[in-house]
């Protein structure tokens, strides 16, 4: 469903598996929200990233915004931080490394 090469995720919530796309519009979004993205990946290598956060990006991410906000927080608690590291990580070194 994800496309890694085009800095695509995806998360499961409610049995179905959701893209997160970072497009420029949804990174505007989230840093609106969570500040300078720059930082945002600071904090996360530093091992500082809080959990809203990370629901935060992912929630700014999703495609098709069916999901509410507290759902995608109740997805990132039942894959668990080991697990929802893995879609974190594409979405941190897409904004990292940008399209090629």
């Amino acid at each position: 469903m994800s496309n890694p090469a085009r800095g695509e995720a995806s998360i499961r919530a409610a049995g179905i598996e959701h893209l997160l796309r970072p497009s420029f519009e949804a990174l505007v979004r989230a840093e609106d929200e969570l500040g300078p993205l720059f930082a945002l990946v600071e904090r996360a290598g530093e091992g500082q990233l809080r959990l809203g956060e990370i629901a935060a990006l992912f929630w700014h991410c999703l495609a098709d915004h069916t999901l509410s906000r507290e759902a995608v927080g109740e997805a990132v608690l039942a894959m668990g931080l080991a697990e929802a590291a893995r879609p974190l990580r594409v979405l941190l070194g897409e904004i990292l490394r940008g399209r090629t």
